[in-house]
């Protein structure tokens, strides 16, 4: 398969809900962004996670985190939900995705992770893609650092680098 060589025209937005806790998730997300900096302009954006959210029902957190989501969200920016319902895509399914939103002239591909009870179903309504990453679930610390080996696989194929074996 034939891939555009050139990745810059485009720039992807991560964007998480709350800190990321751990140290060893930390270490690794920001190891694979690092990388991936070499492909696309990369932006990483944790916002802050929902006050006393322990004490709100689960709907009320999934609303407030909605309102920052849809917050980030710019016009004309295409947007995918990492969501445990979404699409399931082989490494290189994802990667040939990739490339042709690129070719299509998509200027910012916007990423969003939930917090730990997933997206507020009137997010998820829209008109957005989405993609899972397993049947298994994982939690939503888990899957930003799983997200973006994924995301820097997917470049590898892509130029044909070594990392990916198949």
């Amino acid at each position: 398969m034939q891939y555009r060589k050139s990745f810059t025209f485009m720039k992807i937005r991560f964007i998480v809900i709350g800190k990321t806790e751990e140290e060893y998730l930390r270490t690794g997300i920001g190891e694979y962004l690092n990388r991936l900096k070499r492909y696309v302009p990369l932006e990483y954006i944790e916002l802050p996670a929902v006050k006393n959210a322990s004490s709100l029902p689960v709907n009320e957190q999934q609303a407030r985190e909605r309102e920052m989501l849809e917050k980030q969200i710019q016009p004309g920016e295409t947007v995918v939900l990492l969501d445990e319902n979404g699409r399931q895509m082989k490494s290189s399914e994802l990667a040939a995705w990739l490339n042709q939103r690129m070719v299509s002239g998509i200027k910012s591909l916007v990423f969003l992770v939930g917090g730990p009870y997933g997206f507020h179903p009137g997010l998820k309504q829209r008109q957005y893609d989405a993609l899972a990453l397993s049947k298994m679930t994982f939690s939503h610390q888990m899957v930003r650092l799983l997200f973006a080996e994924q995301l820097y696989r997917a470049f590898t194929i892509l130029r044909n680098e070594s990392y990916h074996h198949e």
